[in-house]
């Protein structure tokens, strides 16, 4: 049975995205490695269109199926809710309400939360009830909004359990999770889950046990003098932002002093760059070179299972916020081994004339023009070549995914338990939106980001899990 080495960095239960981001970077991809193969051909079998490669087909059956479960098989209006500022460019929020609205009997619109309304007691848009909102941000923002526009309605969808992904969620959607997970209570959650999680705790003025299980006196001063090795996050945050990495952000001090002074941050085992870096094409200044990115994989789930795949690569952190892109993925099936088959594809990306990349470049970056997949008006970053995944690994990583999203099921069982009370610190407010609207297995997407190698990693021996 084929493996995959590696952890995941943190969950996503709130709003996840990338999933129709992906798709476009499949369909871009795909046409770079075609015109690649027609100027020197790779003599190898590459996959681009596996289901989970556009997991964007999953989000709109997953939404479609929670209205018929509401209402059987008779028409109805599906609302993708974002913030009124991203409406116009974020765009798989916009590609989503359009593949909602050509399903037969559904309408897909894409609206500001404080375009929904009240009539005769139904949530409306335009004066048509909704019957299923995806909701593109956490509940935070969602209480900011309220207080500024009076969001009654879409608090009443949230009470009447409309709202996907479910707020019931949001509470053990904080990466302070990972320390129950990396301390005594680890025995309870599933054995490949627990060896996946980088060792969390919470930053603060504290006593504690160590990644070894050694004691910890002082947390602050013991994260000063390991900085090397470790990252300070926000335990609630998104695209990278507050986020400090041990010799990436040289100056510990300034770290710990922005963590301390923010307040509700993590310290996490640092994941070795080694284990989740490939060697990829770029072109450099009329010369191609192969340069050692970071990779990022995401999975995404929902309850039938596995809904698909987002790669991203760039700098540290690979948030496309920070600078980092997107990475076509691929299937490979030979007798030959990943490492081999990307040896294989990178061997002939050398060997091509500069100006004839460049010109692949040029239509790349007009590709994602036209697919409006641009980010600050601009292109968004796109590897020329594609992580390369074994169908076996396929199969390892949707076992992988279900054992995750049972062990987010328990810990909803233990919050709603009062077990995790120590460690949830969001405002009553939000606690109160959270408790109208439990989860429960119910229709959600939630993600793992992973930081996985499938076997081209630059060193595959590199603290495997």
């Amino acid at each position: 049975m084929e493996e995959f080495i590696g952890y995941h960095s943190e969950w996503n239960l709130g709003s996840p995205g990338g999933w129709d981001y992906q798709r476009l970077t499949q369909v871009i991809g795909k046409a770079v490695w075609d015109r690649i193969d027609q100027i020197s051909p790779f003599n190898l079998a590459l996959n681009f269109e596996h289901p989970y490669f556009r997991p964007v087909g999953g989000v709109v059956d997953l939404l479609v199926q929670a209205h018929y479960t509401r209402s059987g098989r008779n028409p109805g209006l599906i609302a993708v809710i974002a913030e009124a500022e991203t409406l116009a460019d974020v765009v798989e929020n916009r590609n989503l309400a359009k593949m909602l609205d050509a399903v037969d009997g559904i309408t897909g619109v894409l609206a500001a939360p404080q375009e929904l309304e009240l009539k005769n007691g139904r949530v409306c848009w335009q004066g048509q009830p909704v019957s299923v909102i995806f909701m593109d941000f956490n509940t935070d923002v969602l209480l900011a909004l309220h207080r500024k526009h009076d969001l009654s309605p879409a608090i009443q969808a949230v009470k009447e359990h409309r709202v996907i992904n479910p707020r019931g969620t949001e509470p053990f959607n904080v990466k302070s999770m990972f320390e129950l997970l990396t301390g005594p209570a680890g025995r309870r959650f599933h054995p490949e889950i627990v060896r996946r999680t980088p060792w969390t705790r919470r930053f603060f003025e504290r006593q504690t046990e160590g990644p070894d299980g050694e004691p910890i006196d002082d947390l602050i001063g013991w994260t000063h003098r390991n900085w090397d090795r470790l990252v300070l996050k926000p335990e609630r945050g998104y695209s990278g932002h507050g986020v400090r990495v041990g010799t990436a952000n040289e100056n510990a001090d300034d770290a710990i002093e922005q963590a301390i002074e923010a307040g509700d941050y993590i310290v996490q085992e640092k994941i070795p760059l080694s284990v989740w870096s490939e060697n990829i094409p770029h072109l450099n200044n009329d010369k191609i070179e192969l340069e050692n990115c970071q990779t990022d994989f995401r999975c995404l789930m929902g309850p039938g299972g596995l809904l698909g795949f987002v790669g991203r690569y760039g700098g540290v952190p690979t948030n496309v916020g920070s600078g980092g892109g997107f990475q076509p993925l691929a299937v490979f099936s030979s007798d030959i081994s990943v490492q081999d088959a990307v040896d294989r594809i990178n061997e002939n990306f050398m060997g091509l004339n500069a100006g004839d990349l460049q010109q692949v470049i040029e239509e790349q970056k007009q590709m994602a023009m036209d697919f409006d997949f641009t980010y600050l008006l601009g292109p968004v970053k796109i590897a020329l070549r594609p992580r390369v995944i074994s169908d076996g690994q396929i199969g390892a990583l949707t076992r992988y995914g279900q054992k995750m999203w049972d062990d987010c099921l328990k810990l909803e069982q233990m919050w709603r338990s009062g077990e995790l009370d120590d460690l949830i610190r969001i405002e009553e407010e939000e606690l109160e939106i959270a408790r109208m609207n439990p989860w429960q297995g119910s229709p959600a997407v939630i993600a793992s980001d992973g930081l996985f190698g499938f076997g081209a990693q630059v060193r595959s021996n590199a603290h495997p899990r």
